[in-house]
């Protein structure tokens, strides 16, 4: 019997996900989920998912310039007016496997809500295709394997440029992301020393051997070279980052005498915070946001 590939972490988490509450929940038909902006990869979308209103806000799309071509982001602060836009902390918004999607965006409203000029860049839009329109994962993993860390960090340094350039304040820059987007808070943070801080929620901590081209180093081995402190927060039932996975990044961490900390919620499966989908476990999505905000505040970034 030939052996299986070793899939991502993130994609194996996302595999075993099995929800006992699917039954009571409603979701929304492909084609409301398709007309609400959200990706059709992940599955059904459940017709509670939380949406962030804009009033208060600045909200929407633009293009910045990178390598290769203008890179689609969208972005949300406070304010209805010029002034009040200004000099607010700038939070990056590092997305999943999916794309730019309705879930994403509304994280960066909620940010945004929290006094932040949030933005999520599409990083894949070099790829050709909207990746939130593709409906197999099989069919993502060719696109989003193949982008290169260094290209990565780059997109985010542009990012966080024309952040900069809009008025927003890169003295307090701070990242976060879940899933493939919490392993690329993890690369960030151990490359821009100008990071204030990053939270990472179920981010893959070791990548799969095939992908050593592609991605020369995984967070765990990154972590002598971590420039900012960071906040990893993990599900013990996470299917593809086992709680050893974790600990081992706590320990590699320390060893390293770099700022980190860890929480893990008891039950919780990969994706808890993805209030779209059957993964979403409300009461850890509420404390891992409440974590991220002290964590941001701590550490300079948010006020």
């Amino acid at each position: 019997m030939s052996a299986q590939p070793q899939l991502p972490s993130d994609i194996e988490g996302l595999a075993h996900q099995i929800d006992p509450l699917s039954r009571r929940c409603f979701f929304m038909s492909s084609a409301a989920a398709a007309a609400a902006g959200y990706t059709l990869a992940a599955g059904p979308v459940r017709a509670q998912a939380i949406q962030t209103d804009i009033e208060g806000l600045q909200v929407g799309d633009a293009k910045v310039k990178v390598e290769g071509g203008e890179m689609p982001v969208y972005f949300a602060r406070p304010g209805n007016f010029q002034g009040a836009a200004q000099n607010r902390p700038v939070i990056l918004v590092a997305m999943e496997i999916f794309g730019l999607h309705e879930y994403i965006k509304d994280v960066t409203r909620r940010l945004a809500k929290l006094g932040a000029f949030a933005v999520a860049p599409d990083y894949y839009f070099r790829k050709g295709e909207d990746l939130t329109k593709i409906t197999e994962i099989p069919k993502l993993m060719p696109l989003v394997n193949t982008k290169l860390d260094a290209e990565l960090v780059a997109d985010l340094d542009a990012t966080a440029a024309w952040a900069k350039a809009q008025g927003g304040n890169t003295n307090r820059l701070g990242i976060m992301g879940y899933c493939r987007g919490g392993r690329t808070v993890w690369i960030y943070a151990a490359h821009n020393p100008n990071l204030k801080a990053g939270v990472a929620s179920y981010g893959p901590l070791v990548d799969a051997e095939a992908q050593k081209a592609i991605w020369p180093k995984s967070p765990t081995q990154l972590a002598p070279d971590m420039k900012a402190p960071v906040l990893g927060l993990y599900g013990e039932a996470d299917q593809g980052i086992p709680v050893a996975q974790v600990e081992a990044m706590k320990a590699a961490v320390a060893a390293a005498n770099k700022p980190a900390e860890f929480k893990i919620y008891p039950g919780a499966p990969h994706g808890f915070h993805a209030d779209y989908r059957p993964s979403y476990r409300k009461e850890a999505a509420d404390d891992a946001w409440a974590q991220m905000t002290a964590w941001f505040k701590k550490n300079g970034v948010l006020g």
